[in-house]
C-alpha cells in the first residue's frame, strides 16, 4: 500500500516545543530535559486532619531520573502518546500496564442505522496521512495551528487507521470519535519487503505460532477498544507460510467475531494463493482464498470498469463485502483521484461494491493548511451522491458541533483557552454537511460548515448559510437523520445566533415515523395537523432545572430555546433548522445563522443523580526546576491522576487545581476558584509541568486537584460533588521527634 510515508520530523518537533507550556500558558524556558526528576512518595502523615471527603498524599521534591515507559509517553514532556508495535516481538510479549490505561477507548460504539451488517454496500476510509502518529499521537491533544481532522462519519462505515509500522494500533481519539458516530474503527498488520517476508516465514510456520499472533491481536483490539484488523501482505510467501494464511485468517476472524461484536477482518489484495505479490485489482480465483476466509477484501487502486464487472459473478452473494480501492492521490493508472474521486465511485456504486477511500488526508497534505475546512468540504460534497447516510439511534443526543480542533476553546460561550489546539476525543456529533451552492439560482441555496470563529463549547460552532428565493418563504435544511424511539417526553435545548440579519426567524423541524413536520419555535401559528410542543418560558420549572444541571452561563449574543414535547409512541427521525422571512416579499434573503449546540433528552433525565467522583489518587509523579516566564528558577510537576467512576456515564472530565493556604491546607480566601488545567476522557490525566510555589523556608506546601465530571448531557454537579484529592509536598518533612525525613 503506497502513499501516505511522509514523516514530518520537523513539524513534530515544533509540536513538542509549543507544548513546553507553564500553568498560565506562557513559554517555558526547558532546562537540562535530559534529566526529568522523580518525586519519592513520604511515609509521614500530615499532624492535622483534613476533612473526610478528600483523599490526601505527600511527597517529596527530589530530582531523579523519570520512571516512565518510552512507548507510552513523550520523554520530553511525559505526556502520554498512542504508539505502534514494530516488531514481531513486541508483538507476542504485548501486555496491558498502568500506562495503557491512556489509550484505551472510552466511547462504545454507538448504535445506527442501517447496522454494518446490513447487505448495503458501505463505506470504508484508509486514514493513511503522513506516516500516521502525528499530533493525533498526544492522547491528550496538541498544541497545533494546522492538524488533519475528519468529521463527515454519517456518511461511512468503517474507519482504518494505517500506518507502515508491524501493529498499527488506533491512536484512542480517532476511535473516540468514530464510536461516537456509530462508525466501526480498524487497526493495520502490515508486512513488507525482506523484513516483512521473515516476519511472515516465522509466525506462519506452523498452527502454534499464528494462532499465538492472532492471539495478541485479539487481545490487543478488544483491550483499546477497537473492531478489528486490515491484514496487509505485501511480500512474497513461501509455499508452506501461504498454505496456512487462510487458517491464520479463519482463526483471527472467528476468535475476533467471539470477543468483539460487530468486529472485522479485512485482507488487503497483495499476495496470490501461490505466493506470489501481484496485484490483482479485483477480486479473482487467484485471492479468493483469502476472501473466503475472513470479512472482506479491499482491492488495490489500478482497476478498470471490466475490473468491476469480473467480480459481480465472483462474489455474487458477497459484492457489499469487496471494498473497491480509490487511491486519492491519484498514483497509476487509475479512475479518478483528488478532486475527481467522485468518477471512481459512482463507477464502484453503478456495480453494487462497497468503496475502500484511501488516503482522504491528500487535501490536507498537498493543499495549503490554512484553506482545509474549505479543501474537505469539497473534496465530501462530491461524494455525498454516491455515500448513503446513516441515522443515529442513541440518547441523549447532544452536540455543539465541535470538530476536534479549533483556534479557542470555548466553554458556555465563553473563551476559556486562547490557544490553537487539536484533541479528536473531543469531537461531538456532527451533522449531514449540506452545499448547495452551485444548484439552481432560482430555488435558493444553502452551505453548512463548522467555523473557529466563535462557539458555544469546544472549538467551533455550525455556520447555516444560504439564500431564500423570492419564490419561498422559508428553506429547511436537515442536521441530522435519527432513528430513535421517543420516550414518553422528550425535551430540547437549542442555541442560536443570527449574524448580521434581523428579516428572518429561526425553528426546529423534526420528522416523525407517523407524523408530518412538527414545528415548534416560540411562534403560535403552528399547523393544526402539526403536533403541539409545550414551548416553555425561561421562568418553568424545566428550564430552571435544566440550567441549573447545565452550570451558570452568560449569552451575549446567543439565543436559547427549549421545548418540551409528548411524542410518546412515535419514532423521531430527522431534525431540521427551519429559516423563514419575518414579511414575506418578493425578493430573495440572504441569512447566516451560527448554531452553538442542539440536545434532544429523555426529560427525565433532568432529575437524576450524578455520580461522585471517587478514590482519587496520584502516581508517577516527576518534578523539574527550570526557567519561568520572569526568568527566574520554578518549580514544576507532572503527575497522574486517576479516579474512579461509572462507565459511560461522563462524557469527559475538567480537571483543576489550586493552591491551598500553607501550612495550613484550606482555600486561600472562600473566593478561591480552582483554575482549570484540561479535559480527560477516561478516569486517567497526566498533569504536566505545573507551574507550583515552593516551600516556604522548608515548610510544606498544600495544593488540591478537583476532578469534576461532566454528564452525557452535558451536566455538571457542585463543587461539593468533585472528586477531591490533596497533595503535601517539600523537599524534607520533619518527623514528630523533630527531625528531618
Amino acid at each position: 500500500m503506497e502513499g501516505g510515508e511522509k514523516e514530518l520530523e520537523a513539524g513534530a518537533g515544533e509540536i513538542r516545543r509549543k507544548r513546553d507550556r507553564g500553568d498560565n500558558g506562557d513559554r517555558v524556558k526547558r532546562t537540562e530535559l535530559a534529566k526529568i526528576p522523580r518525586t519519592e512518595k513520604s511515609s509521614v502523615r500530615p499532624s492535622m486532619d483534613l476533612p473526610v471527603d478528600r483523599q490526601f498524599v505527600s511527597h517529596l521534591v527530589q530530582f531523579n531520573p523519570s520512571p516512565l515507559q518510552g512507548r507510552h509517553y513523550d520523554l520530553d514532556t511525559t505526556e502520554p502518546v498512542s504508539f505502534s508495535l514494530k516488531s514481531l516481538e513486541e508483538l507476542l510479549s504485548w501486555k496491558p500496564s498502568d500506562a495503557d490505561a491512556f489509550n484505551i477507548a472510552t466511547t462504545p460504539l454507538a448504535s445506527r442505522q442501517p447496522p454494518l451488517q446490513s447487505s448495503r454496500p458501505k463505506t470504508l476510509v484508509c486514514h493513511d496521512m503522513m506516516g500516521g502518529y502525528q499530533e493525533d499521537r498526544f492522547i491528550q491533544g496538541a498544541e497545533a495551528e494546522t492538524a488533519y481532522s475528519f468529521y463527515h462519519w454519517q456518511y461511512i462505515d468503517i474507519f482504518n487507521y494505517f500506518s507502515h509500522n508491524l501493529v498499527t494500533v488506533p491512536p484512542v481519539c480517532w476511535t473516540n470519535a468514530a464510536h461516537r458516530h456509530g462508525v466501526s474503527v480498524l487497526g493495520t498488520f502490515i508486512t513488507e519487503w525482506s523484513d516483512g517476508a521473515n516476519i511472515c516465514e516465522s509466525f506462519l510456520a506452523e498452527k502454534s505460532s499464528f494462532h499465538a499472533v492472532a492471539d495478541k491481536l485479539v487481545q490487543i483490539a478488544q483491550y483499546y477498544g477497537f473492531d478489528g484488523w486490515l491484514i496487509n501482505i505485501e511480500n512474497k510467501l513461501s509455499e508452506s507460510a501461504v498454505k496456512n494464511m487462510p487458517s491464520f485468517l479463519r482463526y483471527l476472524t472467528d476468535r475476533m467475531h467471539r470477543s468483539v461484536p460487530e468486529s472485522l477482518i479485512i485482507w488487503y489484495d497483495s499476495v496470490l494463493e501461490t505466493g506470489e505479490l501481484k496485484w490483482q485489482n479485483e477480486l479473482n480465483e487467484k485471492n479468493s482464498v483469502f476472501f473466503d476466509s475472513c470479512d472482506g477484501i479491499f482491492t488495490n487502486y489500478n482497476w478498470m470498469e471490466d475490473h468491476l464487472e469480473r467480480m459481480v459473478s465472483q462474489a455474487p452473494k458477497r459484492l457489499a463485502e469487496v471494498y473497491v480501492g480509490v487511491d486519492v492521490f491519484a498514483r497509476g493508472a487509475v479512475i479518478g483521484g483528488k478532486f475527481d474521486t467522485n468518477k471512481a465511485l459512482q463507477l464502484i456504486r453503478k456495480h453494487s461494491f462497497s468503496a475502500a477511500i484511501f488516503a482522504p488526508g491528500w487535501v490536507y497534505e498537498c493543499n495549503e493548511k490554512k484553506d482545509f475546512r474549505q479543501h474537505q468540504g469539497k473534496f465530501w460534497s462530491l461524494l455525498f451522491e454516491y455515500l448513503p447516510t446513516h441515522s443515529v439511534c442513541v440518547l441523549p443526543f447532544v452536540t455543539s458541533f465541535c470538530q476536534g480542533f479549533g483556534k479557542h476553546m470555548y466553554s458556555k460561550g465563553k473563551v476559556e483557552e486562547v490557544k490553537n489546539w487539536f484533541n479528536l476525543s473531543a469531537q461531538e456529533l456532527q451533522p449531514l454537511f449540506v452545499d448547495m451552492r452551485s444548484e439552481a439560482v432560482e430555488n435558493g441555496w444553502v452551505w453548512t460548515r463548522g467555523c473557529p470563529e466563535d462557539a458555544w463549547n469546544g472549538g467551533s460552532s455550525l455556520l447555516v448559510e444560504g439564500v431564500i428565493p423570492a419564490s419561498l418563504s422559508n428553506v429547511s435544511v436537515r442536521l441530522f437523520s435519527v432513528r430513535v424511539p421517543a420516550p414518553p417526553k422528550i425535551f430540547i435545548s437549542f442555541i442560536y445566533k443570527l449574524e448580521g440579519v434581523s428579516d428572518v426567524k429561526v425553528a426546529l423541524e423534526l420528522k416523525t415515523h407517523h407524523a408530518p413536520f412538527c414545528s415548534f419555535v416560540d411562534i403560535a401559528d403552528i399547523p393544526a395537523s402539526s403536533l403541539r410542543p409545550e414551548t416553555l418560558p425561561e421562568q418553568d420549572s424545566m428550564v430552571q432545572q435544566f440550567t441549573q444541571r447545565c452550570g451558570t452561563w452568560t449569552l451575549q449574543g446567543w439565543q436559547s430555546r427549549c421545548f418540551l414535547l409528548d411524542l410518546k409512541g412515535c419514532l423521531l427521525e430527522d431534525i431540521f433548522v427551519n429559516i423563514s422571512q419575518v414579511q414575506p416579499e418578493e425578493q430573495e434573503v440572504h441569512f447566516l445563522l451560527r448554531i452553538g449546540e442542539m440536545k434532544v433528552l429523555d426529560a427525565e433525565s433532568l432529575f437524576t443523580t450524578q455520580p461522585q467522583v471517587q478514590n482519587p489518587s496520584m502516581s508517577d509523579v516527576v518534578w523539574r526546576r527550570g526557567m519561568g516566564v520572569t526568568d527566574t528558577l520554578q518549580l514544576y510537576l507532572s503527575a497522574t491522576l486517576r479516579w474512579s467512576y461509572p462507565a459511560n456515564h461522563a462524557s469527559h472530565f475538567r480537571v483543576h487545581w489550586r493552591k491551598l493556604r500553607c501550612p495550613e491546607p484550606r482555600a486561600l480566601s472562600e473566593q478561591e476558584r480552582a483554575v482549570f488545567i484540561g479535559r480527560a476522557y477516561a478516569s486517567v490525566y497526566r498533569v504536566v509541568d505545573l507551574a507550583v510555589p515552593d516551600a516556604v523556608d522548608g515548610d510544606p506546601c498544600w495544593m488540591e486537584f478537583l476532578v469534576q465530571p461532566v454528564s452525557k448531557e452535558g451536566f455538571t454537579g457542585p463543587e461539593s460533588e468533585w472528586g477531591r484529592l490533596t497533595l503535601r509536598y517539600a523537599e524534607h518533612f520533619l518527623s514528630e521527634a523533630g527531625t528531618s525525613v
